[in-house]
């Protein structure tokens, strides 16, 4: 029997260590902050109306415990807390254990080749493999949605082709292996969709400026923000032409909405249904509104998604002026 170690305790960590511990003949550890909240069987209801029984094996705050036997060990935390626990777990990995992550785009492949020894082999999803949601933290979540497919990018493995069909046994479907780890790790979805909101948004705020409303996200995206999303978008292009990634990898912006411009691209945002209701991060106080510099969209998307985007340009001497303005701004606002 196989041994999976899941770090973080996130909605996604919820359901993939419930569905993987009560669907496969595998064990599953925990590595949490807060041991003490988590029951050893977790209950995940599924779109079909039936609800599945994981049971734990190691539920713990201590790497060398959680990790014990583990020959996979997937993060499924936020990009800011990646370093961190890359660090905390590097005594115990080896050459015999994958370290992944459930979503690539924030600077994991990155920041593993960095702090893991040359041996680790490494894997990540380029996309969620789950629609997740927690019900009550630590015994139950909802498992909201499937993928049809996955992608993978495996890296320092001599048998990316077995560990390949070991994940398509686990999750349930199909899995097509990516080229490298840059088609696992730049996309043109959050890094660069939200900062070009929250850029045009907030580009003149400061800390005496107040608004008199919280600004929904996407139902009051301005033709401004697609005219920078489609300039971000056309920057990081220029920089996928000079990396070793198949051409049709990602779809560009435009086409991937349907639109032609920004206008046609502003109207498809605005009208998607998936995007309904969906606010801004802010904070309201006695003054009016002013953007929560706490929260993911921030403390994400600039420093740990657009982030490589800018870094990668300027290692291949890049030209990115748009990516330069929007990821300085990013990093002063949330200094």
């Amino acid at each position: 029997m196989k041994r999976i170690c899941i770090c973080g305790g996130g909605s996604l960590g919820h359901v993939i260590a419930g569905y993987l511990s009560a669907k496969k003949d595998v064990e599953v550890n925990i590595l949490t902050q807060r041991p003490q909240l988590w029951k050893h069987t977790l209950h995940i209801s599924t779109p079909e109306g039936n609800t599945l029984h994981g049971r734990l094996l190691i539920i713990s705050n201590n790497p060398e415990e959680a990790l014990r036997g583990a020959d996979i060990v997937l993060l499924c935390l936020p990009g800011y807390a990646i370093k961190s626990e890359l660090l905390k777990i590097k005594p115990y990995v080896n050459e015999h254990t994958y370290v992944g992550t459930v979503f690539s785009s924030t600077g994991f492949f990155f920041e593993a080749m960095e702090i893991l020894d040359k041996g680790v082999p490494l894997w990540g999803f380029q996309r969620v493999p789950f629609i997740a949601r927690t019900n009550v933290y630590g015994e139950s979540a909802h498992l909201l949605g499937y993928k049809n497919s996955h992608n993978i990018a495996v890296e320092r493995s001599n048998d990316k082709e077995g560990f390949r069909k070991r994940i398509e046994e686990l999750f349930d479907a199909p899995i097509h292996l990516l080229n490298n780890y840059y088609e696992a790790s730049f996309t043109n979805s959050n890094p660069i969709l939200h900062p070009s909101r929250l850029y045009t948004l907030f580009k003149d705020w400061n800390e005496d400026v107040y608004y008199d409303h919280q600004f929904l996200f996407y139902e009051e995206w301005t033709d401004e923000a697609s005219e920078l999303l489609i300039a971000l978008d056309k920057e990081l292009f220029g920089v996928l032409a000079k990396l070793p990634v198949a051409p049709d990898f990602l779809m560009p912006i435009l086409p991937y909405y349907e639109s032609t411009d920004a206008e046609s691209l502003t109207r498809k945002i605005r009208s998607i249904n998936g995007f309904k209701g969906i606010t801004t991060p802010m904070i309201l106080s006695e003054k009016g509104w002013q953007p929560d510099l706490s929260s993911r969209y921030f403390r994400e998307d600039f420093m740990h998604g657009l982030r490589y985007i800018y870094q990668e340009a300027h290692r291949l001497g890049i030209e990115v002026p748009m990516i330069n303005k929007v990821y300085n701004w990013g990093v002063e606002v949330t200094r």
